[in-house]
């Protein structure tokens, strides 16, 4: 049985009173450029669609286990961290200041976010590659913890996961977006092995970081993550806890799938 992988989950603008965007409800558009034996559509409400949730720190191995986790079940991956970067990468095109969390909100709220297979466009600019860049990624941090971007950002979430199966990454999946998730997994790793990984990114893209460095950069983003005020960082009371320190890939990812095939199929289906 084949599995295609060819979902595009657009989150258009959410409606604001002051941010100069036309009104209307928040609206997702799901298009589907091939058929997947497990993927659900709007038009199909009889079935009620899957959310499979990971949560954890920077480096656990998140984005790889997800990305591949969906592919393998035909539903629709969503990086939600992308998004965040996508707004941070919005912020800084426009020079807004990080502490002005009422412009930052707006641009939360306006963002017409758009996810495929591998990219991610933004008002529709494809800014896959932008949003990577170090200024993005240290920006989405920033971002995060302003309360009215994470209300933004959960209410686009939100709306993707309503209108198909997804695998959904991130750091308040379980406990916020959806607490009613189906699957829910906290995916960890030894801090030291999360750095090696880290590092191994970064010279992937030809930049150079000291260890020590990137440590004391990893270890203040597990501080601000976990103790933010809105949605902090947190295993869900019914998450399954994953330390994927000395696990591949593919064995974290068969753990993850046994606990999909329990929950969803009773052991069938879902290869």
């Amino acid at each position: 049985m084949r599995h295609h992988q060819g979902h595009v989950l657009q989150a258009a603008p959410e409606a604001s009173r002051n941010s100069g965007v036309g009104g209307g409800h928040q609206a997702v558009e799901l298009v589907l450029a091939h058929g997947s034996c497990y993927s659900t559509v709007l038009a199909d409400e009889s079935r009620k669609r899957v959310v499979v949730a990971i949560d954890g720190p920077a480096g656990a191995g998140k984005s790889t286990i997800a990305r591949g986790l969906a592919e393998r079940l035909g539903f629709t991956y969503i990086d939600t961290g992308a998004m965040y970067r996508a707004v941070a990468l919005w912020a800084l095109r426009q020079g807004v200041d990080w502490g002005d969390m009422h412009r930052l909100e707006q641009l939360a709220e306006a963002a017409d976010i758009e996810l495929s297979p591998g990219r991610i466009r933004l008002n529709g600019e494809d800014v896959t590659e932008a949003i990577r860049e170090t200024a993005a990624s240290n920006g989405a941090s920033k971002v995060a913890v302003i309360p009215g971007v994470r209300r933004a950002m959960v209410a686009k979430q939100r709306a993707m996961g309503w209108r198909a199966n997804v695998v959904m990454e991130g750091r308040d999946i379980g406990t916020v977006v959806f607490p009613d998730a189906e699957v829910k997994i906290y995916l960890d790793a030894h801090p030291g092995e999360r750095v090696r990984r880290r590092l191994e990114e970064v010279r992937a893209k030809g930049e150079t970081m000291e260890e020590a460095a990137l440590a004391a950069h990893m270890a203040e983003r597990d501080r601000r993550d976990s103790t933010r005020a809105d949605a902090p960082l947190a295993q869900a009371p019914d998450a399954v806890y994953l330390d994927s320190t000395r696990q591949t890939i593919a064995e974290v990812q068969e753990a993850i799938l046994k606990i999909v095939r329990s929950r969803v199929t009773n052991g069938k289906d879902f290869r």
